[in-house]
C-alpha cells in the first residue's frame, strides 16, 4: 500500500491506496502556507499512517507548479514558501520512504488512464480546474512535461485585451477561468463595487446557485466564466488536437456546471469558422475527469509504483508508455 497526497492551493488531501489504483481510506486538512508548519503537517500525516500500517512502501505527492525530476518546486502554485524547495528530499529525510513529487495536473492525467476515463485514449489533455488551472498533456501515451517542466500550465494563457499597467496575469485563465482565482475572485471583485465590505466566497457552488436563482452579479458572472472557459478550450483544442479533453477539480462533480459549460463551448465553437468546419469530422470529446477529486493522489501513486518497479528492475524504460 502507499500514502498519495494532493497538495492543494486551499486543501491537502491525503489517503491510503493500493496497488490497483484503489483509494482506501481519505482525509482532508487546510493547506498551511508557512513552509515549516506545511512540512510538519504533512510529516505527522505520513507518520500517522506509517506507524498504525508496516505495509506502507512508498509515498506519491502530487503539486501544483513546475516540478524538476528530482523533486525541486521551482513554482508551487499559490504557495509560495515553497518555491525552491526540493520537496522529495524534505519528505524522505523526515519519514524514510522512497517519495515521487509530481505535477498535479500530470498525475490527475496519469490517474485517468489508469484507473479513469482516458484508458481508451491515447492523446488526450486533462484540465484541472481549482484555485488555478492546470494542465496534464498525454502525446502518444507519454507525459509531455517540455523542455523545463513547465508544460501545461494552461492557466497561464491570456485570453483578453491586455491591460496598460496592471499585471498581465489579471487576463489569464486562471484569474478569470479557474474556480477559486477566477469565479470566485471575479464574483468578489464585482461585488466590491457594489460593497467594500463584501467577505469573498470560496465556494463556487454558492455563486453558480445564486446565478440560478437569476442573482444579477452571480448570473453575469458565472456566464462570462463560462465563456472564458470556452476561450481556453478551443484554444487547447487548436494547438494540441486532442482525441479528449477531460476536466477536472471538484467543480467537475457539478452536473450543472459541465451542462452549461459545455453549452458555452458549443455555442462559441459554433462561431469560429474553422472550428466548426471540422468539428464534426474530427469530434473532441469534453468529459469529466472519472477519477475527481482523488485524481492528483492516485496518480501520484502510480508514480511511486512505476518508481520503484524500476528500481526493482521490473520496468525496463522511464520513458515507459502509461
Amino acid at each position: 500500500m502507499y500514502i498519495g497526497i494532493d497538495i492543494g492551493g486551499t486543501n491537502t488531501k491525503f489517503g491510503i491506496i493500493n496497488e490497483q489504483g484503489l483509494v482506501l481510506e481519505k482525509s482532508m486538512i487546510p493547506t498551511k502556507y508557512d513552509k515549516l508548519l506545511f512540512l510538519e503537517s504533512l510529516t505527522a500525516i505520513i507518520l500517522k499512517y506509517k506507524n498504525s500500517n508496516s505495509g506502507i512502501k512508498g509515498i506519491g505527492i502530487s503539486a501544483p507548479g513546475i516540478i524538476q525530476k528530482n523533486g525541486l518546486l521551482i513554482t508551487a502554485g499559490a504557495i509560495k514558501t515553497l518555491y525552491g524547495v526540493n520537496l522529495k528530499l524534505e519528505i524522505e529525510s523526515r519519514t524514510n520512504l522512497p517519495t515521487v513529487i509530481e505535477n498535479d495536473a500530470n498525475a490527475a492525467a496519469i490517474a485517468e488512464k489508469w484507473v479513469g476515463n482516458a484508458k481508451n485514449f491515447e492523446n488526450y489533455l486533462c484540465l484541472v480546474l481549482g484555485t488555478g488551472i492546470g494542465g496534464g498533456i498525454i502525446l502518444n501515451n507519454q507525459v509531455y512535461r517540455g523542455g523545463h517542466g513547465m508544460a501545461g500550465e494552461f492557466g497561464w494563457m491570456m485570453i483578453d485585451t491586455l491591460p496598460e499597467q496592471r499585471n498581465l496575469e489579471s487576463v489569464s485563465l486562471n484569474q478569470r477561468a479557474a474556480v477559486v482565482g477566477g469565479l470566485c475572485h471575479q464574483y468578489a471583485l464585482a461585488m466590491k463595487k457594489l460593497d467594500s465590505g463584501y467577505v469573498e466566497i470560496l465556494d463556487a457552488k454558492e455563486i453558480i446557485n445564486k446565478a440560478l436563482e437569476n442573482d444579477v452579479v452571480a448570473s453575469k458572472v458565472v456566464s462570462e466564466f463560462y465563456r472564458d472557459l470556452s476561450v481556453g478550450v478551443l484554444n487547447l483544442i487548436g494547438c494540441f488536437d486532442p482525441e479528449a479533453i477531460l476536466i477536472g477539480g471538484g467543480i467537475s462533480e457539478n452536473e450543472k456546471f459541465m451542462i452549461d459549460f459545455i453549452k458555452s463551448l458549443k455555442l462559441l465553437e459554433s462561431r469560429h469558422a474553422s472550428l466548426n468546419y471540422i468539428k464534426e469530422k474530427i469530434p473532441v470529446k469534453i468529459i469529466p475527469a472519472k477519477c475527481k477529486n482523488d485524481a492528483g493522489m492516485i496518480g501520484a501513486v502510480y508514480q511511486i509504483i512505476q518508481e520503484l518497479k524500476l528500481g526493482s528492475g521490473r520496468v525496463t524504460s522511464q520513458k515507459k508508455a502509461l
